[in-house]
C-alpha cells in the first residue's frame, strides 16, 4: 500500500491513464503495473501473448489501446530501443512515461532513446529487489543534461536514482558503516517496503534481514540486498555489481552454481563451471565451461541434458570444452581466466550453405541479429546464441525484408535456418515490402491489418477480396 500510495504520486497516474499490464501474474513486478493503476483511477490494460512477437506489433497495440504508462523490463527495452534508433517503429504519440527495471540499463540505449523519441515522455530507471516490495530507488533519465565527455571516453552508467518515498537505502561496510560518497560497499534497504522474510526459512531470514541501526522504530529492520553499490556526488545510487557469484540475464535472477550440479551430473562431464559474461555491451549470456571425462560432448547434448531439469533461461547460450579449469595460486576456479567463447562453428562438412533466395536472405538477418559470421541452411537459431527477444527481432526485420508477417512461435516451432525460410514468401514475391507507414502501424486498425494477422486462416478467395479493399500502395502482395 506504501508503495502503490507513492508510485501514483511519483508518476503522476490519473484516471485519464491507460497502464499496459506488461509482466506476468506470476512476477513480483506485476504488483507494480496493478495496484497503482487501480488505486489512481487508471484503466490497466492485459496485454497479449502476440503482442511479444515484435517491436511493430506492440507498438501497434499500444497505439490502438491508448497505452499511455509503460512498466517494461530493462532487457525487453533494450530491444524496443534498437528497433526505434534502425527506424522500423515509432513510440505511440499517447506513451507519456516509460518505466523500466530488473537489470543494469545501457548508457548507449539510453542515449539511443533521447535521439529517437519526442521531448516530453518520461523515462525512468527503478532499482529493487523483491524483498523490498519491487521498488527501492528510480532516476528520471529523460531530460538529463550529463556532463561533456572528451571524445574516446565512455558513457557514465546509468544510475539507479534516490529512495522511494517511506523508504531508505545504505551503503555500507563489512562492519555496516556508512560510507562516503564513491566509495563500493554493500547496499541495504529499509523502511516500509521490506518484507518480512522467507516464508518456512528462519536461517535464512536472519541471514538476509538485519536489525536496523539506524532507526528508532522497535523491530525495525534492513534487507542485505547483496548488490554492490556507491553514492554519486548529486546523491544518486550507482549499481557496481553483485557481491556475491548470483547473475541477472534479461531478468532473470540465477544462480550459476545450480545450472554447474545439473551439468556435472552428465556422465560425459569431468568438470564445469558457468558464467555470465557480456562480451559485448547489452549482450550478457550463460556460458557453460566443460571438462569432458574422455569424449566432450557435442552443446546440443548438454543442452538437452540441462533442459530435462531446468528452464529454457537457465541454460546456457554457448558452451566451451577445456582440458581443465583455470586454477588461481589458492586452488579456486580463475573465473577471470576463462576464455571468451569464439563465435559459433561447425566442421567444414558440416556446414551447408542457403539453398534458396529466401534462405540467403535470412541468413543475412540472422548474421546481423545474433552476430555470427555465416549462418548455413541446417544452423538452429537457439544453438547460435538466439533467445526470445533476438527472435523479436528476427521477426520484425523478416517482415521488413520479406513484407511477410512471421508468427513468433514459428521461430520455435522452426527453428532451424531451412525450416524457417520454408514459410517465406518464393523468390517471385520475396520484393514485397511492408512500406513505413504499416510497419509503424500506430493504431489504423484497416483491412491491412486484418489480413496480415488473419493471413494464415484465410481462403485464396477471402485474401482476394480483402486486397481488393486495399489502397494500391500497401505494398501487400497476393
Amino acid at each position: 500500500a506504501s508503495y502503490a500510495a507513492a508510485a501514483v504520486e511519483l508518476y503522476g497516474i490519473t484516471p485519464a491513464d491507460r497502464v499496459l499490464q506488461f509482466a506476468s501474474l506470476s512476477f513480483d513486478a506485476s504488483a507494480e503495473e496493478i495496484y497503482p493503476a487501480l488505486l489512481g483511477g487508471a484503466s490497466l490494460v492485459l496485454r497479449t501473448e502476440e503482442m511479444l512477437r515484435d517491436a511493430v506489433t506492440f507498438f501497434r497495440r499500444c497505439a490502438e489501446w491508448g497505452v499511455t504508462v509503460l512498466d517494461l523490463p530493462t532487457a525487453y527495452w533494450h530491444e524496443l530501443v534498437a528497433e526505434l534508433e534502425r527506424g522500423a517503429v515509432r513510440l505511440p504519440d499517447a506513451v507519456r512515461l516509460v518505466i523500466i527495471g530488473g537489470e543494469r540499463a545501457l548508457p548507449e540505449r539510453v542515449a539511443a532513446w533521447r535521439r529517437s523519441v519526442r521531448d516530453g515522455v518520461r523515462l525512468v530507471n527503478t532499482y529493487g529487489p523483491t524483498e523490498a516490495t519491487v521498488v527501492a530507488t528510480l532516476a528520471e533519465l529523460q531530460g538529463r543534461v550529463e556532463a561533456p565527455l572528451l571524445a574516446g571516453q565512455p558513457l557514465p552508467s546509468v544510475p539507479i536514482g534516490k529512495p522511494v518515498p517511506n523508504g531508505r537505502v545504505y551503503v555500507l561496510d563489512g562492519d555496516m558503516c556508512p560510507l562516503p560518497v564513491g566509495a563500493r560497499g554493500e547496499l541495504y534497504v529499509g523502511g516500509l517496503g521490506v518484507a518480512r522474510g522467507y516464508l518456512g526459512r528462519p536461517e535464512l531470514t536472519a541471514e538476509k534481514f538485519v536489525p536496523d541501526p539506524f532507526s528508532a522504530d522497535a523491530g525495525a529492520r534492513l534487507y542485505r540486498t547483496g548488490d554492490v553499490a556507491r553514492w554519486r556526488r548529486t546523491g544518486e545510487l550507482e549499481f557496481v555489481g553483485r557481491a556475491d557469484g548470483q547473475v541477472k540475464v534479461r531478468g532473470f535472477r540465477i544462480e550459476p552454481g545450480e545450472i554447474e550440479g545439473v551439468l556435472l551430473r552428465h556422465p560425459a562431464v569431468r568438470d564445469a563451471v558457468v558464467a555470465a559474461r557480456e562480451d559485448e555491451p547489452g549482450r550478457t549470456r550463460l556460458v557453460g565451461y566443460v571438462v569432458p571425462i574422455e569424449q566432450a560432448p557435442s552443446a546440443a547434448d548438454l543442452r538437452a541434458h540441462l533442459k530435462a531439469e531446468l528452464p529454457e533461461y537457465m541454460v546456457p547460450a554457448a558452451f566451451v570444452v577445456l582440458d581443465a579449469l583455470p586454477r588461481t595460486a589458492s586452488g579456486k576456479t580463475d573465473r577471470r581466466a576463462l576464455p571468451a567463447p569464439g563465435a559459433p562453428t561447425v566442421p567444414a562438412e558440416a556446414y551447408v550453405a542457403p539453398r534458396t533466395e529466401a534462405e540467403r536472405r535470412l541468413a543475412e538477418i540472422w548474421a546481423e541479429v545474433l552476430r555470427v559470421e555465416r549462418v548455413g541452411a541446417t544452423d538452429d537459431f537457439f544453438a547460435l546464441g538466439g533467445h526470445s527477444l533476438l527472435a523479436t527481432q528476427v521477426v520484425s526485420r523478416v517482415r521488413q525484408a520479406f513484407g511477410a508477417e512471421l508468427p513468433l512461435r514459428a521461430v520455435f516451432e522452426r527453428p532451424t535456418l531451412g525450416d524457417l525460410a520454408a514459410l517465406l514468401p518464393a523468390e517471385g514475391a520475396a520484393a514485397a515490402r511492408v512500406p513505413d507507414d504499416v510497419i509503424v502501424a500506430c493504431g489504423d486498425g484497416g483491412m491491412e491489418d486484418e489480413l496480415l494477422e488473419r493471413i494464415d486462416e484465410l481462403s485464396d478467395a477471402e485474401i482476394e477480396r480483402l486486397l481488393a479493399g486495399l489502397s494500391p500502395d500497401t505494398g501487400i502482395g497476393a
